[in-house]
């Protein structure tokens, strides 16, 4: 049993519990601006993110995400992915950071706690997101790189119980007391993490994460500064109508909600 001399951590996810959006995401226009991605990509990266904002992601959803994205990105410069995020960094993710997010994060320094976060997005993504932060703490999936440039290989992808293995490793290191620690989450996907600490925390969670957390005892909060608004791309950016992208988001999300219908049905 740990003493209450060891360190307390805080263990914030990163999409849609600090931030209103996907962090894989939220840049794609930016990256479509510079060149990196098609215009198809783009159309493809924001119908995703409507059905992810929605609706949210399965595990099976993350592995297809997770190939897509690995494929889009093999090749891609480092430099010119860290150029991108940090040069538009405040115009992207700053207005999207939940205020109640930064006021608990707050909350835990003013307390002694580390604040780490814990994600499955690359850890080139969340690095400057924590920066932003002001967390020098993060664990996320990895990508390789080799000579400055991104092979698509994914490394470390860090979803179920690998986030939660990731955070046994983590704790082991760094000696925290898990039973007064905290974890924060708005995925069924983290249920493991969030059964390690002795303080989970379900933030605008899914369905299957607030009828875990309810029948837990977990406590459940709503973050809702800022809204989590799906912004339409630009047409002109990605070369269509706007009425022919919202069509086909429709037809998107409604897909998914039918399958989610259909499986639900058979199962009862």
């Amino acid at each position: 049993m740990a003493s209450n001399s060891a360190p307390v951590a805080a263990f914030f996810d990163l999409d849609k519990t600090i931030i209103a959006t996907s962090s894989v995401f939220a840049f794609g226009k930016e990256f479509l601006n510079n060149g990196m991605i098609t215009r198809q990509e783009a159309l493809d990266l924001y119908l995703t993110k409507a059905a992810y904002m929605l609706i949210g992601q399965s595990s099976e959803k993350m592995d297809t995400t997770r190939d897509n994205l690995a494929n889009m990105i093999t090749g891609w410069s480092v430099e010119d992915v860290t150029a991108v995020t940090t040069e538009t960094m405040h115009n992207v993710i700053t207005p999207a950071i939940y205020s109640e997010a930064r006021e608990l994060i707050e909350a835990h320094r003013e307390l002694g706690h580390d604040v780490i976060i814990i994600s499955a997005s690359a850890n080139i993504l969340v690095a400057p997101i924590a920066k932003e932060l002001g967390i020098d703490m993060i664990v996320a999936s990895e990508v390789e790189v080799v000579d400055g440039t991104l092979t698509g290989r994914i490394t470390r992808y860090l979803k179920g119980d690998a986030k939660a293995e990731a955070i046994r490793e983590f704790v082991a290191e760094h000696g925290y007391d898990l039973e007064r620690s905290y974890a924060y989450s708005d995925s069924a996907t983290d249920i493991p993490m969030l059964e390690l600490v002795g303080n989970p925390v379900a933030v605008n969670p899914d369905r299957a994460l607030r009828k875990h957390a309810q029948a837990e005892g977990w406590d459940v909060q709503t973050f809702k500064n800022p809204e989590p608004l799906i912004q339409m791309p630009n047409a002109k950016e990605v070369g269509i109508g706007a009425s022919v992208i919202a069509g086909v988001t429709a037809l998107a999300v409604a897909g998914t909600l039918l399958a989610k219908a259909i499986k639900k049905d058979k199962s009862a």
